[in-house]
Formats: C-alpha cells, sequence, structure tokens
C-alpha cells in the first residue's frame, strides 16, 4: 500500500505507511484529541479505565507507608500484548523523588501499574501519572 499523501506536506491524517525509519528534528508524539484523564475512586489500588493512547492517572490520595507497593490495573483498550507503556510521576507529590512507578504486568487491554514510596515516611498524595504506549505490532 502507498503512502496517500506526500512527505513533508502538513495534514492533520498524515499516514505513513511501510516506513523503516520515522524521525524528527522536534517533537514527536500524540494530540490533545489522544490524550485523557482519569482519576482513582476509593483507594490506590482502585482499578482505573481510559481508553487513550496516552493520558494522565490521577491517583487517590489514601496512605502509603514508607517501602510499600501500590499496585492498580489500568485498563485500556489500545494496549495490546506487545506494547511498551511509559509511566512518569508528573505531580502529586510534595517532594520530588519521594516515590517510583513502574509497568510489572501487560496483557492485551491492560497494564499492571505500580507506585511504590521511597520517602522514607508514610504518604498520602494523590500521585498523577503520565502515560503513553507505544505501540508494537
Amino acid at each position: 500500500m502507498a503512502n496517500t499523501k506526500a512527505i513533508g506536506v502538513a495534514f492533520l491524517d498524515q499516514d505513513i505507511i511501510g516506513a523503516q525509519y520515522l524521525l524528527s528534528d522536534e517533537q514527536f508524539g500524540y494530540t490533545a484529541a489522544a490524550q485523557g484523564t482519569v482519576t482513582q475512586a476509593t483507594d490506590k489500588s482502585t482499578a482505573v479505565t481510559l481508553n487513550k493512547p496516552a493520558g494522565v492517572i490521577t491517583m487517590n490520595n489514601a496512605s502509603l507507608a514508607t517501602a510499600t507497593n501500590a499496585t492498580f490495573t489500568l485498563n485500556n483498550s489500545f494496549i495490546s500484548a506487545n506494547d511498551t507503556v511509559i509511566l512518569t510521576i508528573s505531580g502529586g507529590q510534595a517532594t520530588a523523588g519521594s516515590y517510583n512507578v513502574f509497568a510489572n504486568g501487560l496483557a492485551a487491554g491492560s497494564v499492571s501499574i505500580s507506585l511504590r514510596n521511597i520517602s522514607g515516611g508514610t504518604l498520602s498524595e494523590a500521585v498523577v501519572i503520565n502515560f503513553a504506549v507505544i505501540h508494537c505490532a
């Protein structure tokens, strides 16, 4: 299948099919329409659902003891079993470096996410996590 639009021409719906490399001198990412937000209810282990390829998860502000993980599931129809989910703590913590966040399980339609308190004390913060899915066919 051939590309339907000339490369280098600015189109909102640029389709690139069969390209071996995608290179950019500037930003490369998702549009605002491809992103969403979700807020975790109840506690830090409550599952959330956000069917967007990128977004923001605001966690519940339940207490998390030091050296403890809180694990929850992000249900997301954009995730396949071959994908990579990038996670970044983007806010909600009074002191930077108080937590680690990581994906520890991936399946079609979901990823398990763990937040670990590494602060040395119990914290009750609504940590904000950015995520982006890199699709790997």
